[in-house]
């Protein structure tokens, strides 16, 4: 059974965080390296720079950019070998998906888990 945990990267570490992966494309202002304690920083997993430009974290737009983000995941090539890699961390161990928006409900980090979720009930049935 996959464990995926959401959190803001401004969130203190924590020891049961297991694998951190940051999601986001850019990285998050006032953050050292240091502090932020990755293991992974999949930037290459996050919205396309004009889907993250379009959507604005406007929550009115959430839904249909929920449904974009979810087909670049299918779509692009380079975000499908990502997405499957983070995947394959999930099947060993606890992840925590990273991201800096301050909007904890509406990010790509939520979609994210989603779909990584929907793989691992794909692959038990």
């Amino acid at each position: 059974m996959v464990q995926i945990i959401l959190k803001r990267i401004y969130e203190p570490y924590d020891q049961m965080d297991g694998c951190r992966i940051l999601v986001d494309r850019l990285w998050p202002r006032g953050i050292s390296k240091e502090k932020a304690k990755l293991t992974v920083w999949a930037k290459e997993l996050a919205p396309s720079h004009e889907l993250r430009k379009w959507f604005g974290h406007r929550t009115t737009l959430y839904e249909e950019f929920r449904i974009k983000y979810l087909k670049e995941l299918k779509t692009d090539p380079i975000m499908s070998k990502c997405f499957e890699e983070i995947y394959q961390i999930a099947l060993t161990r606890k992840i925590t998906l990273l991201y800096a928006a301050k909007d904890s409900l509406h990010n790509n980090a939520h979609i994210l888990k989603e779909a990584l979720l929907k793989r691992d009930d794909n692959i038990s049935k």
